[in-house]
């Protein structure tokens, strides 16, 4: 039976110093005993818990300001480890700096019903990819309707797969400038720019008629992988009552109004697509076998809960999250997919009342999450430096680069 128990706590978090990798090291090893995991999924695991270790490999830090210099451990740069996200984001958000438009910017959520969760698991590309066409399909669509816009979207998308408590929850996030290019390269605003993006409903339905067409078509040329807890599905006729249990589910999608500026758009899209399942800010005690870590309640305003779970259970949970290898999380399309990106952004902004929308002067992305000097708490610790391998007795061999 699953050990969990939640209770709300007061906000704010304090730092306890646990770290993913600490639960890892300690009960991954009987984890294993009993479970099987794939190759893949041990490897995430193994570089989560060598992460900025000896076996990583070191660098040399100095300080841009007093040039005091320290020895540093290097990052294992998976995506699926919590402490190499703040590095990603900052060249990822310096990248898009540049690309944002002065227009509205909007936020739609579309969410896969748990019934596909059984399935999901063992089609994870597969589902995943169907969504995400479901979804984009969807937004375009309604872009072209001129009752609509009547114009070609373009859009930011980022799957993420949990819920509270790592539930497996699928869900891919949209972010949507508020208007498009129409087939002679004129910008076009949405007319209710104040508003949401499209009719909630309306795009509920789109999505889940596209979405079963492209299940059912995956379905009959064999490319779906039936687990044993659904063997049923493997006859025509059972998988056809699935069919239409889906098509009576209420595809549930979220759509938030506009942004309220540019730079609210950089610093919600920087910090949302490089989010892993958890967070080491958010444990607070792994010891007697059972993690306790926060979790937001949006029942009650997204206030911070406790949940406790065993640490099989913990483990278990956290490597439904693990994506299929070379798996795209963020993706691109409409006029901003990355072979006309360029090109349809300098079309819209000859269309554009001419603005300056960049935000380096409100908020120094590049030296985010970048750790201050020890010595004279002014000046940020660079890497000007290369630092040779890491000897068995944790010593380093520093190589001169002057």
């Amino acid at each position: 039976m699953t050990s969990c128990t939640t209770h709300s706590v007061k906000s704010g978090r304090q730092k306890t110093g646990f770290e993913l990798a600490d639960i890892l090291r300690r009960y991954l090893p009987s984890y294993l005993k009993t479970h099987n995991i794939s190759l893949w999924q041990r490897k995430i695991l193994y570089d989560i818990q060598i992460c900025r270790t000896a076996a990583c490999g070191a660098h040399l830090e100095v300080c841009d300001h007093c040039s005091y210099e320290q020895p540093a451990y290097d990052s294992c740069h998976n995506r699926h480890c919590p402490k190499c996200q703040g590095i990603s984001r900052r060249r990822w958000v310096s990248a898009r700096l540049e690309e944002l438009l002065p227009v509205p910017y909007y936020h739609v959520v579309f969410t896969l019903p748990h019934r596909l969760n059984d399935i999901a698991l063992y089609n994870k590309r597969l589902l995943y990819n169907l969504f995400y066409y479901a979804a984009a399909y969807t937004l375009l669509k309604f872009g072209k309707d001129p009752k609509y816009l009547g114009a070609q979207l373009g859009f930011m998308a980022v799957l993420h797969t949990w819920g509270k408590g790592l539930c497996y929850h699928i869900h891919w996030h949209f972010i949507v400038p508020g208007g498009g290019l129409t087939e002679d390269g004129q910008w076009l605003n949405l007319p209710y720019s104040d508003k949401y993006l499209f009719p909630v409903t309306a795009m509920s339905e789109v999505i889940r008629a596209r979405f079963i067409k492209l299940f059912s078509k995956a379905y009959e040329q064999g490319e779906l992988i039936i687990p044993d807890s659904r063997e049923d599905l493997s006859n025509p006729v059972m998988f056809e009552y699935f069919l239409n249990d889906l098509a009576s589910d209420n595809w549930v999608n979220y759509a938030k109004r506009p942004f309220g500026s540019p730079e609210q758009v950089v610093k919600y899209i920087g910090r949302y697509t490089h989010r892993v399942a958890l967070a080491n800010n958010r444990l607070l005690d792994i010891d007697g076998g059972e993690i306790r870590f926060l979790v937001k309640d949006y029942k009650n305003n997204g206030r911070p809960e406790e949940m406790t779970l065993s640490a099989d259970e913990f483990i278990r949970r956290f490597l439904l999250h693990v994506l299929p290898k070379r798996f795209r999380k963020i993706r691109y399309a409409g006029f901003l997919a990355s072979a006309v990106r360029e090109a349809n952004l300098e079309l819209a902004r000859h269309s554009l009342p001419v603005e300056d929308i960049l935000v380096e002067q409100t908020h120094d992305w590049q030296d985010d999450d970048v750790e201050k000097c020890p010595q004279c708490h002014i000046g940020k610790m660079r890497k000007p430096a290369i630092v040779g391998p890491v000897l068995e007795d944790d010593s380093t061999v520093y190589f001169d680069t002057s």
